[in-house]
């Protein structure tokens, strides 16, 4: 093997590994954006509870 076939191989080793990595960190973010996005959807339910009880609260408060 000379050594031009080396470094044709290695160029190509280092292609598929960076490839590779591309797509992890793609994953890694559709990752990061779904989790997020189910928080923030938590947190608003949160909220939507909150202060649906505070309105219960204030109603109850009233007729007393």
């Amino acid at each position: 093997m000379g050594i031009a076939d080396q470094f044709k191989d290695k160029a190509q080793e280092l292609a598929e590994q960076a490839k590779k990595n591309v797509g992890d960190k793609k994953g890694d973010a559709r990752q990061r954006s779904s989790s997020e996005a189910s928080e923030r959807g938590r947190d608003k339910a949160q909220n939507t509870s909150r202060s649906a009880a505070r309105g219960t609260h204030d109603r109850i408060d009233d007729e007393s």
